[in-house]
C-alpha cells in the first residue's frame, strides 16, 4: 500500500511538471481496460505516438506511421491497440506499472492534452479476528491494514474504528444476549469494496448452549448408571442361580443304589 501511495505522488509530481493545466484522470483497477482519445485530430495523420511518462521515464506505449503499427516497450505489447483515425489507445489487462502520464504526438507533434492513469490493486476479502478481554461479556473485533475501514452493526449504523500498535481499525463489542445481532467490516478503496461480517453468537458463550451442554452430560452419566446397574443385577443373578441348578442336577441324576445306601 505504501508503493501505491508513492507511486500515486510520483504521477501527480509528473502530472505538474508536465505543465499540465487540465486534463482526464481515470483511476482502474487491476485487470481493467482503459482508453484516452484525443479531442482535435486534423486530417491528414501521418504518424501516431502514444508516450507513457512514469517518474522520469518517458517511453513509447504504441505508434503508428507508414510503415505501420509499433509496440516497442515490453509493458504494452500484446495488449495495446490503436484508432488511426481517431487517435484512440486502448490498453487492456492494466497493471500497477500502467499508471503514469500519458501525451500522444500527432504528425511529429505533441499535443497539449494529458491524460492521468492510476491502477490500483483491488482490496481483499476483510478478515475479522477476535480479541478476548479480561471481561467474558466483551470482546475486540480487528479488521483491515491501510485501507479505508468502516465498521457497522445489524441495524446499519457506522461504528467508530479505533487504532493502535496493530495493523487495521478494532472495535470493542458487547455481549446484548441477542445472537442475531453482527458487525461488519468493510475495506474500501477507489476501485473495488468487500465486505466480512460476524455474529453475536460466535462471539460469546450463549446460555442456551451452556444449557445444552449441561444437559448432555447428565444425560451420558444417567446412561452410565443404568447400564452399571443392569450389568451388577445380572452378574449377580448368574451366580445365585447357577449353583442351584447344579445341586438340582446332581440328585436327580442320582442311581437308585446311592439312593439306598445313603438311607442305610
Amino acid at each position: 500500500m505504501l508503493l501505491l501511495t508513492y507511486s500515486t505522488a510520483v504521477i501527480c509530481a509528473v502530472f505538474i511538471a508536465t505543465g499540465a493545466v487540465s486534463g482526464e484522470v481515470k483511476i482502474k483497477p487491476v485487470g481493467d481496460t482503459v482508453s484516452f482519445r484525443p479531442t482535435n485530430i486534423k486530417s491528414p495523420v501521418t504518424s501516431i505516438i502514444w508516450k507513457h511518462r512514469s517518474s522520469s521515464v518517458v517511453t513509447k506505449a504504441i505508434e503508428w506511421d507508414d510503415d505501420g503499427l509499433n509496440i516497442p516497450n515490453p509493458r504494452f505489447k500484446g495488449i495495446t491497440t490503436l484508432d488511426e483515425k481517431t487517435g484512440q489507445i486502448t490498453i487492456t489487462n492494466l497493471t500497477v506499472e500502467h499508471s503514469g502520464v500519458y501525451t500522444i504526438d500527432i504528425n511529429s507533434k505533441e499535443q497539449e492534452q494529458r491524460f492521468t492513469l492510476e491502477v490500483q490493486e483491488r482490496v481483499s476479502k476483510p478478515v475479522i479476528v477476535k480479541e478476548e478481554s479480561s471481561n467474558p461479556d466483551v470482546v475486540y473485533l480487528r479488521c483491515g491494514d491501510s485501507e479505508e475501514i468502516i465498521w457497522k452493526n445489524s441495524t446499519g449504523q457506522v461504528l467508530e474504528g479505533k487504532k493502535n500498535h496493530k495493523p487495521g481499525k478494532f472495535i470493542m463489542v458487547e455481549n446484548t444476549k441477542n445472537p442475531q445481532n453482527f458487525y461488519t467490516c468493510t475495506l474500501k478503496n477507489d476501485v473495488s469494496e468487500e465486505t466480512s461480517r460476524v455474529y453475536e453468537r460466535d462471539l460469546f458463550k450463549t446460555e442456551s448452549n451452556g444449557g445444552q451442554i449441561v444437559g448432555i452430560v447428565i444425560g451420558v452419566l444417567i446412561l452410565a448408571l443404568l447400564i452399571m446397574s443392569f450389568l451388577y443385577a445380572f452378574v449377580k443373578s448368574v451366580h445365585v442361580v447357577v449353583p442351584l441348578k447344579s445341586e438340582n442336577a446332581d440328585t436327580e441324576n442320582a442311581s437308585p443304589s446311592d439312593e439306598k445306601q445313603q438311607k442305610g
